[in-house]
């Protein structure tokens, strides 16, 4: 067999590759460490490792968290956040309380579908560390898990500069020019842009150490912060039901230069009038935002931003004892406390407050309450603990991404400063990108920023939880029972819809940095993390291509739409890649497959396919082409080749042309390890075991000249086109490209074999333009030549001689309008010698009258002196092919049909026919050999 196309595949070695399991990573709250301890990863033997880490004890793994402290405390803290106690009352004010309401029911109704379908992920399965991006990169894949991961990055570190940014805002109100606590005192805090960016860097600052000293220390005592916000909120509303109109008067902040009525804001206390007016919309314009009007879209932005903490009870996720239950449990008990305790605030605010205090003084419940102090805690323990939290998140979320390799080596300086299990990088790195949110300075501004980016991390949870619904597989078994495919639209849209009322800019700049994250891991993506992790995309891709295959019926193929569909058969990757990259250029958006059979028997050999795949599809990416693989093991090479070829893909993607080497007795040539070969690689070598064996010099062939012709019987048997490769060891495509010496594409349409007038227009011509034509579309710069040989036809010039030049006319005018009609542009070459030539055509004749027995099954006498003078004859046709080949860089040439399997000398036949082919292809540039069975090519609309 020549070096590039051999076509028996030869077994391989066995080589399995073991499945590298990750390390869970540290929780979003505590120390990372602590978090590496919460289960063992699984092993390759045990399945997907659930049922194993089931049977072990969570206090022995660190896990010591029960629903109260680990999940309801966590959320209800984040929830409350700065909105409590210095935001209610600007959006009551502004949008009144029905719209309050109204927008209160759409933020949690949006938080509610999101919390099913987190519900859904973290119980359906052992939850280990990481949170909720541990939970959709292991459920639904590296794209969705990288993406929805970096986007709760970025929303963590805005939510950290908004409670940042309102921290100090109520420092600066109480301790300030005109503070509460400092009224009449020259011993103010100074204010100002520059002096509120000063004290927030401060306040980061502060949390960077506790960060870097004792974050896990802050984790535990998140049940004490918020029994301190919770006893202030409950001492606002005894001070709303307490206190009356003439009690107090509520000063004007210093940084409210758009109130100018009076020093003092009122307060009515509990009053029907007071609600009445309230009711309403009052929209005005925001003071802390150089008096930006304030609209539906801008009150909403700062609602959402306060109750985005839904996720940090399942951040909690490697501390818990049972995520499971204590996951859902916890966190809808902590979105129904905080709706409640919202409303309740609303209502009394609307029933005691006028508008114009509430949009004049966002924090007039300071002076409202019965003992002050109450309000100022509430203030900064609650936005401190939620900038604090954030912080300690976003800083977790990017040692999980680098961890992880989800951006390959672009964040290994995240791991690099990695001390006693904190990853101080990671700290700095979140520390770094609050800074720079901080410079914005508005409050309400970072918030309308952190609620669309907590939208879209919302949408891709409900996208991706929505996808693998809609796929139905069986694995998908959450415990949760109040999640479904409807409860996810409904989130879905709802986040969308809304992201697009709170800022159309913010949306669309956020949406299509998501799509391109989710198309950047989805293109370079490692393919480790791809294939043990699971894809939700594989199986939405799945689920649609078995839908589209069902309705693609075979017996709706219209001419007008053919395309090649190709199995190409071969034997070692290592001596054809020239013609496996050939064939991906062939095969035109069309089906290929690449075939491979291993001798052996089921009985005494165990299916090595499964193992050998993970090395067809190295050799796949390593070419670079878009194909399939197909094994079979077999007794026999060619009855592998007929599992292939009749079995070969599914339902109307079936192939219709077969590819094979030549069979001749060149060494294959080794493309891995030639120096030359664009080709070359080292990643095929494991130590002194070679992948994909190759045939070298000397050694005998797996199966002989006659199996080799029976493979091509059947092929034709079963419809099929067929095609022969040689000389594809000659390919250079690079070469081609640049060269300006090779210049064209040949067709000869002639069988040599029996050369008759009819050859240019009979289904194998139309099928050799069809797929140089196709070639022409990826080698644009070549051009198509058609070699038109004029041939002494007896059955149709022999009695009119003196027309022959006539006739030659004909034929050319026929070929061009031919052309013309297909859309084929082609330059036409006459050829005379097979019409000129009297030895050769004396030649001919003889091999013309033993094709036609073959073809016809009838045992023939070929004498050595008529397969001489048949050799001489296919060198002779060989030299008037190479005269004219100087410059082509492709060449098609019709392929006889081979001897009838029903033959009784059929193996002298088949050693004769190969024989000839081998004299008519040799030196040539790379020659395909082609026979066609049906119509490629249609003149209609």
């Amino acid at each position: 067999m020549s070096g590039d196309q051999e076509t028996a595949p030869i077994a391989a070695p066995r080589n399995g590759s073991a499945s590298n399991m990750f390390r869970s990573f540290g929780s979003l709250f505590g120390s990372s460490s602590a978090a590496g301890q919460t289960g063992r990863a699984p092993s390759p033997q045990s399945g997907d490792g659930y049922v194993e880490f089931g049977m072990q004890d969570p206090e022995r793994h660190g896990r010591t968290l029960g629903t109260f402290a680990g999940v309801f405390s966590p959320v209800a803290l984040s929830m409350f956040s700065a909105l409590v106690f210095i935001r209610v009352g600007y959006i009551v004010g502004n949008a009144g309380l029905y719209v309050t309401l109204l927008q209160f029911i759409i933020a949690y109704a949006i938080l509610l579908f999101t919390v099913a379908s987190v519900c859904a992920i973290s119980t359906n399965g052992a939850v280990e560390g990481g949170g909720v991006y541990f939970m959709i990169s292991r459920t639904l894949g590296i794209e969705f898990g990288g993406s929805i991961g970096t986007l709760f990055f970025f929303a963590n570190v805005v939510g950290c500069a908004m409670a940042i940014s309102g921290c100090t805002e109520g420092i600066i109100q109480n301790f300030g020019p005109g503070g509460y606590f400092v009224q009449g005192s020259s011993n103010t805090l100074p204010d100002g842009t520059w002096w509120r960016f000063l004290f927030s860097s401060v306040i980061n600052t502060c949390m960077l150490l506790v960060c870097l000293i004792g974050a896990a220390l802050f984790a535990k005592t998140s049940v004490l912060i918020l029994g301190t916000v919770t006893v202030s909120l409950f001492a606002t509303y005894i001070s709303f039901l307490a206190v009356g109109e003439n009690n107090n008067k509520i000063p004007v902040p210093d940084q409210n230069k758009l109130y100018n009525a009076t020093q003092f804001l009122k307060y009515t206390g509990l009053s029907g009038n007071t609600l009445s007016q309230n009711l309403g919309e009052h929209y005005g314009r925001d003071y802390t935002s150089n008096g930006k009007q304030v609209d539906f879209a801008a009150t909403f932005g700062v609602l959402f931003s306060g109750v985005t903490g839904i996720m940090a009870g399942a951040n909690m996720s490697g501390e818990l004892k049972n995520p499971s239950k204590s996951i859902p449990v916890g966190t809808l008990s902590a979105v129904a406390f905080t709706f409640v305790s919202y409303i309740i605030l609303s209502f009394l605010m609307s029933c005691t407050t006028p508008y114009e205090t509430m949009q004049n003084n966002y924090l007039f419940l300071m002076p409202v309450n019965l003992w002050p102090p109450f309000t100022a805690i509430g203030i900064l323990t609650a936005t401190f603990s939620t900038g604090l939290s954030n912080q300690i998140g976003s800083s977790r979320i990017l040692e999980a991404l680098s961890k992880d390799q989800v951006f390959g080596s672009l964040l290994n300086f995240v791991l690099r400063g990695t001390w006693k299990g904190n990853p101080v990088v990671a700290v700095f790195v979140s520390w770094v990108l609050v800074e720079c949110i901080l410079l914005i300075g508005s409050f309400n501004i970072i918030a309308q920023i952190n609620s669309v980016l907590f939208m879209l991390s919302y949408l891709a949870t409900n996208l991706a939880c929505l996808g693998i619904e809609m796929t139905g597989a069986p694995n998908f078994r959450p415990l949760f029972k109040y999640f479904t495919w409807h409860t996810c639209l409904v989130g879905l849209l709802g986040t969308l819809i809304m992201m697009f009322v709170i800022n159309s800019i913010y949306a669309l700049s956020c949406i299509i940095l998501c799509l391109c994250l989710v198309i950047a891991l989805h293109l370079f993506s490692p393919a480790t993390q791809a294939a043990q992790w699971g894809s939700i995309s594989q199986a939405l891709m799945f689920h649609q291509v078995r839908k589209y295959l069902l309705m693609l019926d075979p017996r709706k193929d219209h001419v007008k739409f053919w395309r090649p569909q190709i199995l190409l058969l071969v034997s070692s990757p290592r001596s054809c890649c020239p013609l496996v990259d050939f064939v991906n250029d062939l095969k035109k958006s069309g089906l290929y497959i690449i075939g491979h059979v291993k001798l052996g028997d089921f009985k005494e050999v165990s299916d090595v396919a499964y193992e050998e795949n993970q090395q067809w599809l190295s050799f796949l990416d390593h070419m670079k082409v878009k194909a399939f693989t197909e094994f079979t093991l077999s007794r026999s090479i060619r009855e592998g080749a007929q599992h292939l070829i009749r079995l070969s893909g599914i339902g109307a993607m079936k192939p219709n042309t077969i590819i094979l080497g030549f069979y001749d007795s060149e060494a294959p040539k080794d493309f891995f390890q030639n120096g030359s070969s664009p080709y070359k690689t080292d990643g095929f070598n494991n130590g002194d075991i070679q992948s994909f064996p190759i045939r070298r010099d000397g050694e005998p062939k797996n199966f002989d000249v006659m199996e080799y012709v029976e493979i091509l019987c059947d092929t034709l048997r079963m419809k099929k086109n067929l095609c022969l490769c040689r000389n594809f060891q000659r390919l250079d495509k690079n070469f081609i490209t640049i060269s300006k010496h090779v210049k064209y594409i040949d067709v000869w349409p002639i069988n040599v074999f029996n050369p008759t007038s009819e050859d240019t227009f009979d289904i194998v011509s139309l099928f050799m333009m069809q797929l140089a034509v196709i070639m022409l579309a990826k080698w644009k710069h070549l051009r198509v030549r058609i070699f038109l040989c004029a041939t002494n036809d007896e059955r149709t010039v022999s009695t009119f001689d003196t027309q022959t030049p006539h006739m030659e006319i004909f034929s050319k005018m026929k070929l061009e309008q031919s052309l013309k009609e297909l859309r084929i542009t082609a330059d036409i070459i006459e050829i005379q010698e097979w019409s000129r030539d009297t030895e050769f055509t004396r030649h001919a004749r003889i091999l013309k009258q033993f094709t036609q027995q073959a073809e016809e099954g009838i045992d023939g006498d070929l004498s050595e002196d008529k397969l001489n003078r048949s050799l001489l004859y296919m060198q002779r046709a060989n030299q008037i092919i190479r005269e004219r080949s100087d410059q082509t860089a492709l060449s098609f040439i019709y392929l006889a049909a081979p001897p009838k399997l029903t033959s009784t000398d059929f193996a002298q036949r088949s050693s004769n026919y190969m024989d000839l082919l081998t004299e008519l292809t040799a030196e040539l540039p790379p020659t395909i050999l082609v026979h066609g069975v049906s119509t490629v090519t249609s003149t209609t609309l």
